[in-house]
């Protein structure tokens, strides 16, 4: 076994697969582009090294730069994750020649299994069902255009290199095919640098099934059984399940032993997926199922079979990449109870799943009285930001449980206790989803998303009034052995009356304390500041805040107090008593969850005093610095 690896990844599959590297007793390596400075996968890692700008093509796909950081730290082995260069042959290639051992199948392999149309041909010599196409070197437009009209609609166009759903266009009727042909081509040819595309008959209601295989390069295959994918938004994967719902024994089976016959016919090493698209319109069947692709690579929702068959999927790869066999024949692997997982992104499901970057002000799963019973995968922490430069994923909620109707039940109550806040989220989205009627019966299907629409993306608002009223009552909380500080209402010439602003989204409203209903989700409260809530309702996360309006007055008055606006430290102090400052200068730089915060004068004035010096932890709302008028 190599005694170093190099993860060439980022996020929460470079800090899963450190994870299982330090577990077996193998250093590990990060690298980072430039706004990956000071993400969780480099603070896991046993060392990390910078490869890059921002941009991934300037660092996690650029092949040189990976090449000389495993060179610099002494690697002896490369993990590719997923996405980026991950089914590069090219990487691979140049990953081996290096003399370093590549984790993951060969170069030939990645390229019979990345070309879609290759691809089906070896599974149809492999005696695996592929739905009819065409999938011809002919490529003009006359040709296509005959060929889907021999083939009929609905049909697909494919991008002949696709993948991830780039490059498909559904095509319902013969006078949509030309502009669907072109802007598929588009964008296969923006995407993956290759034009070419296939057809491919449709099925309107499918379900995506897919096996997970792993071979040892010389032809000992074996599956871990499979997992339902079908819940996707817009070709996307959203919530994994293993195993598929409703899948009788026969079809199990049989899909099971066709994706070992695929990877068995490209000696395949290392972990694999075969993925199947099912006709969702009726029950499953033998007949039911067709060869989609083949990812050459560990997919995200590689925890699901985990959690189900009891096996470190990493931990094989590392095992078999060394030169080892199979840990387990295939009569060793069984199956057990059932396992789901969520896939938690930086999007706004309210605003057509709008991606969003910045600082997270709170992330993970809230305490509760069971205990933990997730599996958090996750490269992201409170305190980090997320970068516009990469995909908005930031971690994977795994529950398992004895069956199918208790993984799911536990998936929903802990998407309800999972807060994010300080950057969109898409949890609430997730626990309508997974509480759906539908979902719950396993009938739903790769377009059942687009097809509720609002119903499922829309924030409901009896959980923003939840959210409201929770920050409104913990302000009502009298302070005890105070006259002055009993919020009662109480007033001397007229009816009590009690409310409290609360912020919301650049708004400000006075809401008064009611009771919340027993029927809705609890409200989850965490104090990130004096004035600061997160709160976290049916899985939908708020930022809410107090307004200091004692403060604004001082600082429209022009008053002379610097004070602090949270509890932190100061780190730096570049002004001296006696010194003349003007509005807006930094007296103080402070920080406070994981960020800098530069404290100005609020008017023109000199520093008559200082009460804090560098180092100093200092309480919410303590006066720093104090200014007198200028002579």
């Amino acid at each position: 076994m190599f005694s170093s690896l190099l993860i060439a990844n980022r996020g929460e599959i470079a800090c899963r697969i450190i994870r299982t590297a330090r577990q077996m007793g193998i250093r590990s390596i990060a690298v980072y582009s430039d706004a990956d400075a000071g993400a969780k996968h480099v603070r896991d890692a046993d060392m990390a090294v910078r490869i890059g700008g921002p941009a991934a093509a300037d660092s996690y796909l650029d092949i040189q730069a990976l090449l000389a950081a495993a060179e610099a730290t002494g690697a002896e082995a490369i993990h590719p994750g997923y996405g980026f260069l991950s089914e590069s042959a090219a990487f691979a290639e140049a990953v081996m020649t290096a003399g370093l051992v590549w984790v993951g199948p060969t170069p030939a392999t990645i390229r019979a299994m990345g070309l879609k149309d290759e691809a089906k041909a070896i599974a149809e010599a492999a005696g695996v069902p592929v739905l009819p196409g065409y999938r011809g070197e002919g490529q003009d437009r006359d040709k296509l255009r005959a060929e889907a009209d021999s083939l009929g609609y609905p049909l697909l166009i494919k991008a002949v290199a696709g993948g991830g759903g780039r490059g498909i266009r559904a095509v319902e009727t013969g006078t949509a095919f030309g502009a669907a042909l072109d802007s598929a081509c588009r964008e296969a040819e923006a995407a993956f640098g290759d034009g070419r595309v296939m057809l491919e008959k449709q099925i309107t209601q499918p379900r995506h099934i897919e096996v997970q295989v792993f071979g040892d390069g010389q032809g000992d295959v074996v599956h871990l059984y499979e997992r339902d994918c079908s819940l996707q938004r817009r070709r996307q994967k959203v919530v994994e399940e293993a195993p598929a719902p409703n899948m009788p024994p026969e079809v199990r089976a049989a899909m099971c032993e066709a994706a070992v016959r695929l990877a068995r016919e490209v000696a395949y090493c290392g972990a694999g997926t075969v993925e199947f698209i099912v006709d969702g319109s009726r029950p499953l069947d033998l007949d039911s199922f067709w060869f989609l692709e083949m990812n050459t690579r560990l997919q995200v929702e590689h925890p699901v079979t985990e959690a189900v068959t009891g096996v470190d999927l990493v931990a094989w790869q590392l095992a078999v990449a060394a030169g080892e066999g199979l840990p387990l024949r295939q009569d060793e692997i069984r199956l057990n109870g059932h396992a789901i997982e969520a896939r938690i992104c930086a999007e706004a499901p309210e605003d057509g799943f709008r991606p969003g970057a910045g600082l997270i002000e709170a992330f993970g799963l809230l305490p509760h009285e069971e205990g933990p019973l997730a599996r958090f995968d996750t490269g992201f922490e409170a305190g980090d930001r997320v970068s516009a430069f990469y995909d908005s994923m930031l971690a994977k909620l795994i529950l398992s449980g004895p069956d199918r109707q208790t993984a799911c039940a536990r998936l929903t109550a802990a998407l309800e206790r999972l807060q994010l806040v300080g950057v969109p989220g898409n949890v609430g989205f997730l626990k309508r989803c997974v509480s759906s009627p539908v979902f719950a019966s396993g009938e739903h299907h790769v377009n059942w998303i687009e097809a509720e629409g609002a119903g499922l993306s829309a924030v409901p608002q009896a959980h923003i009034e939840a959210a409201r009223q929770a920050a409104t009552q913990i302000q009502m909380r009298s302070e005890p052995g105070a006259v002055w500080g009993q919020r009662d209402g109480w007033r001397l010439n007229g009816p009590k009356r009690r409310r409290a602003p609360v912020g919301h989204r650049e708004e400000v409203d006075w809401h008064e304390p009611v009771a919340l209903p027993d029927t809705g989700p609890a409200p989850y409260l965490t104090l990130l500041s004096p004035r600061r809530f997160a709160v976290t309702v049916g899985g939908d996360s708020f930022l809410l805040t107090v307004p200091d309006y004692e403060a604004e007055a001082e600082a429209l008055a022009g008053g002379d107090a610097i004070r602090a606006p949270m509890p932190g430290k100061v780190i730096a102090v570049p002004v001296a008593p006696g010194e003349a400052v003007r509005r807006g200068d930094t007296v103080l730089v402070m920080e406070a969850m994981k960020m800098e915060h530069a404290l100005g004068a609020p008017r023109d004035g000199v520093i008559a005093e200082l009460f804090a010096a560098t180092g100093d932890q200092v309480g919410d709302g303590a006066v720093l610095a104090q200014l007198v008028p200028e002579d």
